[in-house]
């Protein structure tokens, strides 16, 4: 148990000092104060872990005075990119985003990075991933009436709706339609549709027990429960989709 403390310590400042490292890559200087509220840790700790990356060769510089704290040299790389499962997962899918709108920019190196990815992963974390990007389906750009009348989705909802999609968990939502009615439902989301720059979730509605597509800008509120759901075979979201172009 004392071992396993201390792997999850270690590994813990390790992602800390990567965290930190960054930070202090920014253009404003940072105060230790500051950082041991990001953090969640004391004072005493960031000064600790300010030591052990200057005893690794990074050159923190101090600045007193007002204003002042502390930063890296702007001419110093942060060395590794240290991405938990998650961020994996979701760079990941943009990458497989990007490629499905066969865009001519930026995809000479795409191949490569998400080889580099993948290889980091377990052989069940791959198929877990290769069975989540078979479930984002990308359609023909938006019609300009649709663009012009799309709104903001909210940070909290996207955040959300993502993660129930990724454990697969039914949601409960408020929805506002088109002609301004408004509802609540229960949904089990199973896709993910980009009508760029739109977002839709292809779900299974349990109000009206049956598949039924909501634009991500229209939900007002969303709230993860607790239920799992298993996945349905995409023709049953066929009907949904059908007056989408899917590419």
């Amino acid at each position: 148990m004392t071992q396993k403390r201390s792997r999850a310590d270690a590994q813990t400042r390790m992602m800390r000092l990567d965290q930190i490292a960054a930070q202090l890559k920014g253009e404003d200087p940072c105060t230790v104060e500051d950082l041991a509220k990001v953090h969640g840790v004391s004072r005493r700790t960031i000064a600790r872990d300010l030591e052990i990356m200057r005893a690794q060769g990074m050159p923190i510089e101090a600045e007193r005075g007002r204003g002042g704290g502390v930063r890296m040299d702007v001419n110093w790389g942060v060395g590794r990119l240290n991405l938990s499962y998650a961020e994996s997962v979701d760079l990941l899918i943009s990458l497989a985003v990007a490629e499905q709108m066969n865009s001519p920019l930026f995809l000479a190196k795409m191949g490569s990075i998400r080889r580099q990815l993948i290889a980091s992963f377990s052989k069940e974390k791959r198929r877990a991933v290769e069975g989540i990007k078979k479930r984002i389906l990308i359609a023909e750009h938006a019609s300009l009436p649709v663009q012009t009348s799309m709104g903001e989705a909210k940070p909290r909802v996207v955040q959300t709706l993502h993660q129930a999609f990724l454990n697969q968990k039914l949601v409960e939502i408020a929805y506002v339609r088109e002609d301004g009615a408004k509802s609540k439902r229960t949904i089990a989301p199973h896709y993910l549709l980009l009508c760029s720059p739109v977002w839709y979730v292809l779900a299974w509605d349990h109000l009206r027990d049956a598949p039924r597509t909501f634009r991500c800008d229209r939900i007002q509120s969303a709230v993860e429960g607790f239920e799992t759901f298993s996945l349905q075979e995409a023709n049953v979201f066929e009907p949904a989709v059908e007056h989408y172009n899917v590419l």
